[in-house]
């Protein structure tokens, strides 16, 4: 199988051969983008193996390219990287790796094409094109990468055991490729994965969430979640997660497994949104269902309070998880916390109040959390989940009119705390804080509307109530 056809005509893939050529390098295009070649999928990387100097050869393709000084150098893994049009190229020597069993980090050698293409992870990712003049663009596939693109699994070339015990990352590699390309893991790859997850602990938590969060970005990232839990993966960092499968029956009363229920909200999600953090949010919005799960023989089974729980478990899953602990974590945090009232909107009479309470407390979030509410609305019964949609159809209208009319999208008080405690000559306490709670209320509860004036006399007429002192030097042209 020849590409020179498909690669003559690309300019870096010419520069990076004419640089091999000047330097006598055996040079070979290697890795996902031949992979993603024969999927005829966009590639956004070049990967090059050389036997002999990467970054030599990284730095005459970089002179060439006028980019001389530019080449990012990995010295200490022989790899090199150059930045050309928007593309990362990387350079490497052909290396044979061994490895000790407390890291995964190898031990390198020089090597040849053979044994660089046997260090690699799945067979589909050792394919290799010739970029030398004899044989230019001719495909070099000794594992059968080809028939396993073709049959859609995902393979190691050599013995999946020691692949996998060598570089454990490889087994989540394993599951975000098979879910960013809905293949099949093969069977004995994927019995190796179960006999060594627990080897995922000598692994940073760093490299597991890097892979981690690509399985949550792929077009169905159920798919990735159940091989992770049927593998054991998940159970070595994410056993609240875990918790979540199962179900019990107690006098003939079942309550749904909220793991699969999770995975469910989690596609529902991924269909309407690429937003990383907003799956994330799908995946922790019922994580608090174990401990708060109760039997009451009147009702059934009861989850109360799982959604602030929930929030409060927010920040510690992010920080053991090594996810970002700033904006990403308090969106996060505050969709899980809400992510039962705009559900109960749809269950009572839609008041202006409550749909302005929803509006002020979820702020800028307001839409996400109406895009998670609708994927949490899962059931076997199809009617059921018309009936919830077409009445979220009518609260979001409610949402619309409201806030259009009450301007409460990223609400702030008409009347800041420096506003009372300059009025009552206060300092900052219980009593500022207890009147721009009562100024919130009455704008939500329609008693005022959003407006600084009327805001401005209720919060006299509190102060008032309390025995506030008028502060006579108090200029509210300030």
């Amino acid at each position: 199988m020849n590409f020179s056809a498909q690669l003559g005509h690309n300019s870096i893939i010419r520069l990076v051969q004419e640089s091999a050529a000047d330097l006598g390098l055996e040079t070979y295009l290697i890795g996902g983008y031949v992979r993603d070649l024969l999927l005829k999928r966009d590639s956004k990387d070049l990967d090059f193996v050389c036997v002999g100097s990467g970054i030599s050869l990284a730095m005459q393709v970089a002179e060439k390219a006028g980019l001389k000084g530019k080449v990012t150098i990995f010295k200490h893994f022989g790899t090199a990287m150059v930045h050309i049009d928007g593309l990362d190229v990387e350079f490497v020597g052909a290396r044979r790796e061994s490895y000790r069993s407390d890291s995964r980090k190898p031990l390198v050698e020089d090597g040849t094409l053979e044994d660089d293409q046997n260090r690699r992870d799945f067979t589909i990712n050792a394919l290799a094109i010739s970029m030398n003049s004899a044989n230019f663009g001719e495909l070099i596939d000794p594992f059968g990468g080809v028939e396993d693109l073709r049959k859609k699994i995902i393979r190691t070339p050599l013995d999946a055991d020691i692949t996998f015990s060598d570089d454990p990352l490889r087994m989540m590699r394993a599951v975000r490729f098979a879910s960013q390309l809905g293949f099949d893991i093969e069977p004995d790859t994927f019995e190796a994965i179960k006999r060594n997850a627990e080897r995922l602990k000598i692994i940073s938590q760093e490299r597991t969430t890097e892979e981690l969060n690509k399985i949550i970005l792929s077009q169905t990232p159920s798919y990735g979640f159940k091989l992770l839990f049927h593998s054991d993966l998940l159970h070595q960092f994410f056993p609240e997660m875990v918790a979540l499968q199962g179900v019990d029956t107690i006098n003939g009363n079942t309550h749904k497994d909220n793991f699969y229920h999770t995975l469910q909200v989690l596609d529902n999600v991924a269909k309407v949104s690429s937003d990383l953090w907003l799956r994330w949010a799908a995946i922790l919005h019922d994580i608090a269902k174990p401990p708060t799960k109760r039997y009451d023989p009147k009702v059934g089974w009861t989850f109360h309070g799982h959604e602030d729980k929930g929030a409060r478990m927010v920040p510690s899953l992010f920080r053991r998880l090594k996810l970002p602990l700033n904006e990403p974590m308090r969106f996060v945090q505050n969709l899980v916390r809400m992510h039962l009232r705009p559900i109960a909107l749809v269950k009572d009479v839609v008041t202006d109040a409550a749909i302005r309470r929803v509006l002020f407390e979820a702020g800028e979030d307001i839409d996400a959390l109406m895009q998670l509410c609708r994927a949490d609305i899962t059931s076997k019964d199809h009617s059921r989940v018309s009936r919830y949609l077409t009445n979220f159809d009518r609260v979001e209208a409610k949402m619309k009119e409201v806030e259009e009319r009450d301007q409460l999208r990223n609400f702030q008080p008409p009347i800041s705390g420096e506003d009372i405690m300059g009025y009552f000559q206060l300092k900052p306490g219980k009593e500022v804080g207890e009147i721009k709670e009562a100024i919130r209320e009455a704008i939500i509860e329609g008693i005022i509307p959003n407006e600084r004036e009327k805001a401005f006399q209720l919060m006299i007429q509190v102060g008032q109530q309390k025995g506030l002192v008028f502060n006579s030097n108090y200029d509210e042209k300030k």
